[in-house]
């Protein structure tokens, strides 16, 4: 009787070794012989291009989330929630702008407020005078100061209440991050596991490509380069299964005593920032936190950013900043150690 149970056991086994294989090597070849779509076109003002391995072309789908998004969380949409909350309608906000004020929110508290979303007025100010060569005045930096600052604005009951009406939003320092987050979802709902998606240089991965090896991504040198025409490689990362952002406004900077300086404006003082940072990429699981630490890492200058990176080992960076020569020089997280290609 034992014998006989053993046999059994034993025929079993085998059956299920057999239909393991087999499932295996179906799934082996399913992988290699259903296709890597590509997709590309505008959104947010830039290019967006999305390559995945499914065996239908998503686009229409993937650009009805990004209108979600956009009519959401765009400044150029005249409709959209964020520009009706400045112009100071009564509106509830939808899911996706909770979502992001959120994040903001907490990047905000993480870097003392260098990340704020409500800080475009003095960008504005400042761009228009670094185009002109003229200097805002104390009385022009001062007067938005008033209205600049993330506490100064809180989410109650669904609500954005601010304390002066006068304040604006503009999340365009999170919402490519985030839109590429919104794609990366849709991708896994399908059941989609390879695949790169990238919205304006913010990128979020799965998988691998379809050479089969990890996705390879490029940071961009910074260059004096105003006509934004030289795309020269600094490395190359492998960035597998991670979002990944860079900013870096290096192709806008000015020289003080020698040294280059990018055209960053601090939140807090109103004034351009005296930090050497021209390129920070920081990778973290979603594009979102990674666009926004990005974002604030450039505000806060090599020393400060190191801080909040100790404080936060789930991220990476890669900073390119001009060392005391004037030459560019890098800074690299010790977690990023194994993703270098280049």
């Amino acid at each position: 009787m034992k014998q006989g149970n053993n046999k059994r056991l034993s025929a079993f086994s085998l059956a299920f070794l057999s239909m393991l294989v087999i499932g295996t090597v179906l799934i082996v070849r399913k992988q290699h012989t259903t296709p890597y779509i590509h997709n590309s076109g505008m959104v947010f003002g830039t290019v967006y291009s999305i390559k995945y391995q499914y065996d239908k072309d998503l686009q229409k789908e993937i650009e009805a989330e990004l209108k979600k998004v956009d009519n959401s969380l765009s400044t150029f949409n005249k409709q959209s929630v964020i520009s009706r909350i400045n112009r100071n309608e009564d509106i509830k906000v939808d899911d996706m702008f909770a979502e992001v004020f959120d994040i903001a929110r907490h990047i905000s508290d993480e870097t003392g407020g260098a990340f704020d979303i409500t800080v475009a007025p003095m960008v504005n100010l400042w761009g228009f005078g670094f185009k002109k060569g003229v200097t805002p005045s104390a009385h022009a930096i001062d007067s938005l100061r008033s209205i600049v600052g993330y506490k100064k604005v809180k989410m109650v009951a669904g609500k954005v209440v601010k304390d002066d009406k006068r304040t604006m939003l503009d999340c365009s320092a999170v919402a490519k991050g985030y839109g590429t987050d919104v794609v990366a979802r849709l991708l896994k709902a399908k059941g989609i596991e390879n695949f790169m998606v990238e919205i304006g240089g913010e990128v979020v991965t799965s998988g691998v490509s379809k050479a089969r090896v990890p996705w390879r991504i490029g940071v961009i040198k910074p260059t004096d380069d105003s006509l934004n025409v030289n795309n020269e490689v600094q490395t190359v990362l492998n960035v597998t299964n991670k979002a990944m952002a860079t900013s870096g406004n290096y192709r806008n900077f000015y020289y003080k005593n020698g040294r280059k300086y990018a055209h960053t404006i601090d939140p807090k003082t109103g004034q351009p920032v005296q930090h050497n940072i021209l390129s920070a990429t920081v990778l973290a699981d979603n594009c979102a936190t990674a666009d926004a630490y990005a974002t604030a890492f450039m505000v806060m200058g090599l020393e400060r950013s190191k801080a909040v990176l100790d404080r936060h080992p789930e991220l990476m960076a890669y900073l390119i900043y001009s060392d005391k020569d004037g030459k560019n020089a890098v800074w690299h997280s010790a977690s990023m150690k194994g993703k270098f290609i280049k």
